[in-house]
């Protein structure tokens, strides 16, 4: 083995390699120790923006567990990057995440609190307070945000127009403020300038007088669209298809009428789409079928109520293998439901009922075992409750087979559904004992 030894002959620098390793280990000594030291503390005026803040709204008590007063934390004197809610910059100390949801907050945001004076914030999440009146126009000062969330606080009238100036924002969730409205202005002004957008959600505020045909100016790079609720009335846009990042669509609960649209097909990486409860809505037989075929990565599908009844149960056999939650409910369907359904192997929830012509009989062998919700009430199908059937749906949480066509019933088997926490049996040519014992989960 080599010796290993340190000359102490000077070098160029007039240092021998033996004082020269003494001061590179004293050198990494003195960086690791850099290195580990506490990131700066909070920025005095930032620390004192946040106290003003605490300081103007009240603590509302709620029953509710998943709700905690996150700015009791906050005490003057300590280090607001430490307090619970705030992020900061490990660098600056500049405030730059503020996440108050469900903090019990309560009363009114006015345009000169000083919140709106953190102007390095890029994340602020004021969702499920208890905010009095309006959306504030001065979140406009807020320029660097990417996110905000502003949902299930109880904010009130019109959404200013000056959120457009926000052009930094991928998300924005206005939604569940049951008394907030958008103009045709306003919305105008928000699909045209917020040009990085990714994420919006404006769920159940008043849209009434806004177009269709202006979604149409959102980002081509949005990834989530969720207006359920909004009041949406007329066509839907006949070029959606541009939209073709889009992977969770809800426009559920609207006033849609006509068709839907042929270029849905071009929405290929849809994960969830909801058109639900738009009761003048109607899908053409192959402008479905074509939507079936093509969304092969759709997970969750939601047509409750719109009319199908020209629609043939058999044109849904291509739904896409990664299918976990299909839901027709009162859609008019008439005819034999295919039983390749109940094979999709990933499928958990399957909703038909009041489907009153909708027929079709399935060997109890033919249900996925990943099944948790499976409701065929009010239809013509026929179901044989054996034990194949029972043994193939131990995750079954509910089942509601109300006025079916049960054949070979064995109610006993019933007790080997544990999950099992809501059941409807009612208006079936029954006979036997059901093991109540055996079903501690019955709600």
């Amino acid at each position: 083995m080599p010796s290993v030894y340190f000359s102490s002959k000077p070098t160029a620098m007039g240092l021998s390699p033996l004082s020269l390793s003494f001061f590179l280990i004293l050198f990494h000594f003195h960086s690791t120790l850099s290195s580990s030291s506490p990131p700066p503390l909070c920025a005095h005026h930032q620390s004192l923006s946040l106290l003003q803040f605490k300081q103007s709204f009240s603590i509302l008590n709620t029953s509710r567990e998943d709700q905690y007063p996150k700015t009791e934390s906050w005490k003057e004197g300590t280090d607001c990057c430490f307090w619970d809610g705030v992020t900061c910059d490990l660098h600056s100390g500049l405030v730059t995440g503020l996440d108050l949801s469900s903090s019990m907050l309560y009363g009114t945001l006015h345009s000169n609190n000083s919140l709106f004076s953190l102007h390095h914030l890029r994340k602020l999440d004021l969702s499920s307070n208890y905010f009095t009146r309006h959306i504030s126009s001065r979140f406009d000062q807020l320029s660097n945000l990417t996110h905000l969330n502003l949902s299930s606080s109880q904010f009130e009238g019109q959404v200013p127009s000056e959120i457009s100036h926000l052009s930094k924002l991928v998300s924005l969730d206005l939604s569940k403020n049951s008394f907030a409205s958008l103009e045709s202005i306003s919305f105008d002004k928000i699909v045209r300038n917020l040009t990085k957008l990714r994420e919006l959600d404006l769920s159940y505020a008043d849209m009434s007088l806004v177009v269709p045909d202006s979604l149409m100016n959102l980002s081509s790079s949005l990834s989530s669209l969720r207006l359920r609720y909004c009041g949406l009335q007329g066509k839907l846009p006949s070029s959606m298809g541009k939209l073709k990042h889009l992977r969770y669509l809800d426009l559920g609960s609207n006033s849609f009428t006509g068709s839907i649209p042929y270029d849905f097909e071009q929405l290929t990486e849809l994960v969830s789409l909801d058109l639900s409860r738009n009761t003048h809505l109607s899908p053409e037989p192959v402008s479905l079928y074509k939507i079936v075929q093509n969304l092969t990565k759709l997970r969750d599908l939601a047509l409750d109520s719109i009319d199908m009844s020209l629609v043939a149960p058999n044109s849904l056999t291509n739904l896409s293998s990664s299918l976990s939650s299909l839901s027709l409910r009162g859609c008019g369907l008439q005819g034999e439901f295919s039983g390749n359904i109940f094979l999709l192997p990933n499928l958990e929830s399957l909703i038909l009922y009041d489907n009153e012509g909708l027929t079709g009989s399935f060997p109890s062998s033919n249900f996925s075992n990943v099944l948790s919700v499976l409701a065929l009430s009010d239809t013509r199908i026929s179901l044989y409750l054996e034990n194949d059937l029972i043994s193939n749906l131990k995750s079954l949480g509910v089942m509601l087979l109300r006025n079916i066509s049960i054949i070979r019933s064995d109610l006993t088997l019933l007790g080997n559904l544990t999950q099992l926490y809501s059941l409807d049996l009612s208006n079936n040519n029954l006979s036997g004992q059901i093991p109540s014992s055996s079903l501690k989960n019955l709600v």
